[in-house]
């Protein structure tokens, strides 16, 4: 994968963005189930009151809590609220909150941040604790007995209806302080959380003695806080349709892009590269495995940089919650972990292996559509099929051992998961009956341990995933990589106006790529301008490869081809090509009509031009005979028309070029020997101007050649005129013998 991130560099922005927008959505999804605490503890448990500071306090009540604070303690709580009576200028909106104020002086809290409600809970809610356990202790007889001592009675108990707050405050100070350490000492192991909590309960009593609407409060606190959740809730939707919204663009961007960079590379191979890379191969690195990268692009933008964030935040948020259960959440991740290293080996070297199959499938598929005809006429339908199968068989094989490994996987994970939530309910719920943990934390916790699983769930999903869009990124990688044999000088000298169609060889040898010997030995000729050069041979004697050396599909192992006096390795190569009309042996057109074909060589040409070109290549008649004409269509491959046809119209396209060189690679062994004779005489009265040359099989169609080239196993073994090469040449004597006798059998 690494090797294609640089073609990533253009979506900075966008990657960028969606990782912004997953922070979003990372902590809107984490901030959720705090929030579901919340209504839990506070909204539902505690009436809609979250401190045990109140926002309000009768006189009464407060001069008994004080007695339960230090000096400090007294200071920091009567500094933020102030005592409001009948002459307070607001006095009457705040009769109409608190109706309690029409019979005594209210404290009132002032506006205070969130940092101060901090330290005053612990303080208020001890307090509040402390004032409701000497009420419990002053109501039973026994355990007030043990307290009338304290208090300074000397009949022991305090009298029913005693005040025993004032007369604890007129003890003295330290006296006072044994009794408040004694009564906190009931709940010293409590930490201020749950101090808070039990402390809310003595708060929701005093909003009742003011006459506060309580229900309403709690009503209101539900809302809010359901409703931030909505808010939330909301956000992380948003983000996640945006972020589907950039990863999707992303992916298919880079994805058009490794398309058009692998065609572009391909484009700009030599014979040498193709010889690396099967057909088959590169349509599969440009299909297949450009779809797996896409895939696992899309998949890493939304979840790679998400799971991470909500593991983490998970983790965090977790033991923020309850730090006594961290074993539960170590036990699932190390679980998880393992189930998915043991799953990443057994499926990574099927991973390496599938698009292997997927190009054996995709070569064996090629070979049976291109070659119908052939398998039909030897009946080898069976065999075929066979074939298929067997590759057929092999990709789907492997598939679906990948499919079971993953099958297995999914029920295994939801196994953990409902194990985890199980064991977190077990000790959760008992700690909460010890009353070390709150009902809301522990189902927050639960959720969050959810949450954690399902990062490591998709960390998991991208670890499957990413070995067989890493093999596909390598293969695509090696495509783009490939160093380039034939290549543009960098300073390209131009032919400049005085071109002129000269070619010469001079002392060129060649081998292919990978090959111990030379295909072709010390080859000089030269062939001048209106001339034709004629190459035969035997099969296999190098005729093809002579003339691929001139438009530079190879380029020459050893000596030089010049054209116009000039190498051709030191001209562009588009300018060189742009000289040339090339006409393969096998024909290649293409899907459209008869005059797209054409107008491949020139797509300004007229439909005089066409017409002419169609004429010299003996084409006019098969062309105009139907209603179409030019306009006909053409299949792919020229699979509609007949193989003499088809040679036709590619040399009528390579005519339209009107190039100063013309190249027949054996362009007219599928035609007749009447068709041949006669395209030849159009031939060289249109070309008589440029540099033909005709590699044929026939004598016949090269007999008039100016030049005639004769090669044996690599070397050129005779050289001249058709009667020359007659008497001195053996090996073209016996091939024209034998042909010629061929003829006068007819």
């Amino acid at each position: 994968m690494l090797r294609i991130f640089k073609y990533l560099k253009p979506y900075t922005l966008l990657i960028l963005l969606a990782i912004g927008l997953l922070f979003v959505q990372a902590n809107a999804d984490l901030a959720l189930p705090d929030y579901m605490s919340k209504i839990v503890n506070n909204g539902i448990q505690q009436g809609g009151i979250e401190n045990a500071v109140p926002e309000a306090i009768r006189q009464a009540e407060m001069e008994k809590l004080i007695l339960f604070m230090s000096d400090e303690e007294r200071a920091l709580v009567l500094d933020h609220y102030r005592l409001v009576d009948a002459n307070a200028a607001d006095y009457a909106a705040l009769a109409q909150k608190y109706p309690a104020l029409a019979d005594q002086a209210v404290y009132v809290l002032t506006p205070v941040d969130r940092t101060v409600i901090e330290q005053m809970n612990p303080i208020l809610g001890k307090a509040w604790l402390a004032v409701a356990g000497l009420e419990r202790i002053a109501a039973d007889p026994q355990a007030a007995a043990a307290l009338g001592p304290m208090l300074g009675l000397e009949a022991g108990a305090p009298p029913p209806g005693a005040d025993v707050f004032s007369a604890l405050a007129n003890l003295p100070p330290a006296q006072r302080a044994r009794i408040t350490a004694m009564i906190q000492g009931r709940f010293a192991a409590l930490g201020d959380s749950m101090i808070t909590q039990m402390a809310v309960g003595a708060v929701k009593q005093e909003y009742l003695a003011l006459g506060m609407d309580t229900e309403k409060l709690q009503t209101g606190y539900i809302l809010r806080i359901g409703g931030a959740m909505l808010l939330l809730t909301l956000l992380s939707i948003t983000c996640t349709i945006a972020v589907g919204f950039l990863s999707a663009r992303t992916a298919a961007g880079l994805a058009r892009d490794l398309r058009r960079e692998v065609f572009r590379k391909v484009e700009s191979f030599s014979s040498a590269e193709f010889d690396q890379f099967s057909t088959a191969s590169l349509i599969t690195r440009s299909t297949n495995d450009v779809t797996q990268v896409q895939m696992v692009v899309i998949m890493m933008m939304r979840m790679v940089i998400y799971a991470p964030i909500i593991g983490v935040g998970g983790i965090i948020r977790a033991l923020g919650k309850s730090t006594s259960m961290w074993w539960i959440i170590a036990l699932a991740v190390i679980v998880l972990l393992g189930l998915v290293l043991t799953v990443f080996s057994i499926a990574l070297p099927k991973f390496k292996a599938i698009q292997n199959l997927v190009d054996r499938l995709n070569l064996v598929m090629r070979e049976n559509l291109s070659g119908m005809m052939v398998i039909r006429a030897f009946n080898m339908q069976e065999y075929e099929e066979k074939r298929f199968d067997q590759a057929n068989e092999d990709l789907t094989g492997i598939s679906l051992f990948i499919n079971r490994v993953m099958v297995v996987m999914m029920p295994i994970m939801m196994l953990i998961m409902n194990g985890l939530s199980l064991v977190i309910i077990w000790v959760g719920a008992h700690q909460v009956a010890q009353s070390q943990m709150q009902v809301g934390d522990m189902m927050a916790f639960l959720q969050y341990a959810m949450q954690i699983v399902f990062a490591f769930l998709m960390m998991s999903f991208m670890f499957i995933m990413l070995p067989r869009a890493s093999v596909s990124a390598g293969r695509i990688a090696d495509v783009l990589e490939t160093e380039i044999s034939i290549k543009d000088p960098e300073k390209p000298v131009p032919f400049g106006e005085g071109f002129f169609p000269q070619v010469e060889f001079r002392n060129v040898s060649f081998r292919y790529p990978g090959a111990q010997e030379d295909v072709l030995h010390n080859i000089n000729f030269t062939a001048r301008p209106g001339e034709t050069v004629g190459i035969i041979g035997s099969t296999g004697s190098g005729k093809s490869t002579i003339v691929s050396l001139i438009p530079r599909f190879y380029d020459v192992t050893e000596g030089a081809v010049l054209v116009s006096g000039v190498d051709i390795r030191q001209v562009a190569q588009h300018e060189l090509r742009s000289k040339i009309g090339y006409i393969p042996q096998k024909g290649m057109l293409f899907s459209g009509t008869i005059e797209s074909n054409l107008k491949y060589a020139d797509e300004n040409a007229g439909a005089d031009e066409l017409k002419e070109a169609a004429d010299i290549a003996q084409a006019s008649e098969f062309i105009f005979s139907r209603e179409e004409g030019l306009q006909a269509e053409i299949s792919q491959g020229g699979a509609n028309v007949s193989g003499g046809q088809k040679q036709r119209l590619a040399i009528a396209r390579a005519l339209v070029k009107k190039a100063p060189i013309y190249i027949f690679d054996d362009s007219f062994s599928a035609l007749d020997f009447k068709t041949d004779a006669a395209l030849r005489r159009a031939l060289h009265a249109k070309t008589k101007n440029s540099t033909v040359f005709i590699v044929s099989q026939r004598v016949a169609t090269i007999m008039n050649a100016e030049q005639i080239l004769v090669l044996h196993e690599g070397k050129i073994v005779g050289k001249g005129k058709h009667r020359e090469l007659m008497e001195t040449c053996e090996v073209y004597r016996d091939i024209a013998l034998s042909q010629i006798g061929q003829e006068a059998l007819k």
